[in-house]
């Protein structure tokens, strides 16, 4: 931030914090951060741990964000505020965007609940601030990503069409044990959620919707072989703005081999189709640890033939690791998607915009190179 602005962020998990002490640390200017949370303890504990992490002075307040009415104290901190951090479940997004209308906070989120980011899109249409919306990771950074991958081919090789457009992530342990080989390096919420609802993709140049976990296949990344196949929300808006130039785009989430076939185990035990979601949350919470050691594997590629007819592959990977951000070691998961989710905000304060912005929307090169997100993923 190279201006002084007052940040709200709704949550106390670890984007959240993430989110905050990357504020406090990596601003020119820092800002007034107000962390919000159902409990007021975790949300002062929260923000005496980024007051302890950061080398910079900062003023951050904690407050009670209520989940059933809108207090004097939230009134006060919304009012003040300017611009909103959504670093809740996925479920509360359209409330905290009702929120960021109502008293005016550009805001962004993280979520990859299609339902409600469409809610969003509604809610938006004639607001008097900015939304950027299914920022972060997956769906975020991977997006903006592969649509400049996109853009940069067709430049290099004069053509409007690719064949293929393929985008991947996997927030993984460095390890893994049977029977599930996985463990949970961040929120947990979500991955149930990924796995069952169907996935948005482009297939012969037209949007279609098929089934998660429908297309299994393995990669390697760097000489690491991986498993990799369909989860809802990763594509974002790209099936709708890239439709007509690309054969074949989909998002796949990578994991360790037995991973999927561990799931696939799971869900056909399960009878009860009206609870798939929370059935499988359960059994995955029940048997998978949550890890601390973790890395983050992205891979993007865009393949198609040049103005000549010759078939050409561009690729893209990284592997990222935890990082130390002033005094704290955050995790991979950590950096990964707070930074995207700063640097949107960032954008929106600095440019003015009003409405939606959706990851294709957002001017690729730029907002790649931006002083937050470079920190934790080098330029491009």
């Amino acid at each position: 931030m190279k201006t002084h602005f007052n940040i709200v962020i709704a949550g106390a998990g670890g984007i959240a914090q993430a989110a905050g002490l990357i504020l406090a640390e990596w601003s020119t200017i820092t800002p007034t951060i107000y962390i919000g949370n159902r409990t007021l303890a975790k949300a002062q504990k929260v923000a005496k741990w980024i007051e302890n992490g950061t080398t910079k002075k900062c003023e951050i307040i904690p407050f009670h964000l209520s989940s059933d009415e809108v207090t004097e104290e939230m009134i006060r901190v919304f009012s003040k505020g300017d611009a909103l951090l959504d670093c809740l479940p996925g479920k509360l997004a359209p409330k905290m965007a009702g929120f960021a209308k109502a008293y005016k906070l550009n805001y962004a989120n993280l979520t990859e609940y299609v339902a409600e980011t469409n809610q969003i899109m509604d809610l938006a249409q004639n607001a008097d601030v900015g939304f950027v919306l299914q920022t972060g990771l997956a769906p975020g950074y991977i997006d903006v990503m592969a649509n400049y991958i996109f853009q940069e081919f067709c430049k290099q090789y004069h053509v409007e069409k690719v064949d293929i457009l393929e985008f991947k992530v996997g927030a993984l342990t460095k390890n893994a044990v049977a029977p599930h080989f996985y463990g949970f390096t961040w929120s947990p919420i979500g991955v149930a959620t990924e796995y069952i609802k169907d996935c948005v993709v482009i297939r012969d140049y037209k949007k279609a919707t098929i089934p998660a976990l429908s297309e299994r296949a393995t990669i390697i990344i760097d000489g690491i072989s991986y498993e990799e196949d369909l989860t809802s929300g990763g594509a974002a808006d790209l099936p709708d703005a890239l439709s007509g130039k690309v054969r074949k785009l989909d998002y796949k989430t990578l994991r360790h081999p037995g991973h999927y076939h561990w799931v696939d185990t799971q869900l056909k035990e399960l009878k009860n189709k009206d609870t798939l979601i929370a059935d499988l949350q359960e059994i995955m919470l029940a048997t998978i640890p949550n890890m601390e050691d973790d890395q983050i594997i992205i891979y993007a590629a865009v393949e198609g033939k040049d103005a000549n007819g010759v078939l050409r592959r561009h690729e893209v990977a990284k592997n990222i690791k935890p990082q130390k951000v002033g005094k704290h070691l955050l995790r991979a998961i950590q950096t990964t998607t707070a930074a995207p989710l700063v640097q949107s905000i960032q954008w929106l304060l600095e440019n003015k915009t009003k409405g939606i912005t959706l990851q294709s929307e957002l001017e690729s090169k730029t907002f790649l190179n931006g002083a937050f997100i470079k920190r934790v993923y080098g330029e491009v």
